[in-house]
């Protein structure tokens, strides 16, 4: 007698069939899991590895082949939104992947069905999964039905002109690993109109420069004008160095 598929409505809401059902499973085994089930050799940890490489890469020819006018800078921050931990651990929830996992008592009791970092772990884990199951095709089917909506969405959005500083942090940290950095270098008017003018250092470099009436619209105008110019035209890949090293 044929062993009935567990997963059959998960796949559903994947939108893919897996031909290797245990790689589906070891997608959603949390290594909790397999260190209470003696029979269990493996947890989802390698295939997040996998599925983040194949994830990454499906987001930036998504975005390399359907938005040509869009500057390298800008294609890494959408993909970055795409494909961090928020954006995979919300759609983890609309797949209602937290009622699949595979977790240990301890993590089942503290909440872990809905903990952020095991939801978009597994879906990472299943991208790796279907990988392996199907190749990059497989894998661009499902970024098709999934991710592209949050693309979309983000380019619609644009948090360049809603939150600049958020923006700015988000690719610095994305590019080169560090944080920008904002220095208030003047002031002039007179007391009751003051205006403030902030720069904005990525690494040793001044990357903006803005004026305000107070120092948190000029740094916001500073970190809006590093976007303008960074995202169009960054650094060398090599990256700005850190302030204080030569």
């Amino acid at each position: 007698m044929r062993r009935k598929n567990p997963y059959r409505e998960l796949e559903r809401r994947i939108g893919y069939r897996f031909r290797k059902r245990s790689l589906l499973e070891l997608g959603l085994t949390h290594p909790s899991y397999r260190y209470e089930q003696d029979e269990v050799a493996d947890d989802n940890q390698r295939l997040e590895f996998l599925g983040d490489a194949a994830l990454g890469l499906a987001a930036a020819a998504h975005l390399y082949n359907t938005y040509s006018h869009m500057a390298e800078g800008e294609m890494t921050l959408l993909r970055s939104r795409a494909t961090n931990t928020k954006t995979l651990a919300l759609i983890a929830a609309e797949l209602g992947l937290g009622e699949f996992l595979r977790l240990g008592k301890g993590e089942l009791l503290s909440g872990g069905r809905e903990r952020v970092s095991n939801l978009a772990d597994a879906l990472e884990g299943i991208v790796g999964a279907v990988y392996l199951d199907g190749g990059m095709k497989a894998v661009e089917k499902i970024f098709k039905n999934h991710w592209i909506p949050v693309i979309v969405k983000g380019v619609k959005s644009d948090d360049r002109h809603d939150n600049p500083k958020g923006a700015l942090q988000e690719w610095a940290q994305k590019q080169w690993r560090i944080s920008p950095v904002y220095a208030i270098v003047r002031q002039s008017g007179a007391p009751h109109a003051r205006v403030y003018t902030a720069e904005v250092r990525i690494g040793q470099r001044v990357a903006g420069r803005g004026e305000g009436p107070n120092k948190q619209a000029a740094e916001t105008e500073a970190a809006r004008q590093a976007l303008a110019s960074e995202t169009k035209h960054p650094a060398g890949k090599t990256g700005p160095k850190p302030a204080g090293k030569k």
